[in-house]
C-alpha cells in the first residue's frame, strides 16, 4: 500500500497509525473483519477492532454486520473526516488538494475490489 498516502491521512486527517492502515486496507481490499484485519496488517485484534469502529465514528467505514466492516467510497469519505476533523479541531474547512488527490487515487483500488 502506498506509504504516501498513509503519511497523507496521518498529517492531513490526523488519523493515527493505525487508522490509517486500517483503512486503507478495507478501502483497497474491501470488507473485512477484525480479525482478519488484524491478521493482515499484524497488528492485535484489539487495535484492530477499535481502528475499525473509530473509522465508522470519523464517518469513513460502516459496520454491515456485528462482525464486518466496509468502506465508504474514498471521494466522499476522505473528505468527510476531513471536514470532521476540522470540526474537531476548529479549523476552517476549505479545499485541500492532498486530501482531495486522496481520494482521487483510491478510488480505483477501491471500485476493483468491489467488482472482483
Amino acid at each position: 500500500m502506498d506509504s504516501k498516502i498513509e503519511s497523507d491521512l496521518i498529517s492531513e486527517i490526523h488519523l493515527n497509525p493505525i487508522q490509517a492502515r486500517v483503512y486503507l486496507l478495507v478501502t483497497c481490499y474491501g470488507k473485512m473483519t477484525p480479525q482478519i484485519i488484524s491478521e493482515k496488517l499484524k497488528i492485535s485484534f484489539d487495535d484492530a477492532q477499535t481502528a475499525a469502529k473509530d473509522l465508522m465514528n470519523l464517518g469513513a467505514f460502516i459496520d454491515i454486520s456485528e462482525t464486518e466492516f466496509e468502506a465508504m467510497h474514498p471521494r466522499f469519505t476522505v473528505v468527510n473526516m476531513y471536514r470532521r476533523m476540522c470540526q474537531r479541531e476548529n479549523i476552517e474547512f476549505k479545499r485541500n488538494k492532498i486530501v482531495d488527490s486522496i481520494g482521487v487515487v483510491l478510488e480505483k483500488p477501491y471500485d476493483d475490489a468491489r467488482t472482483k
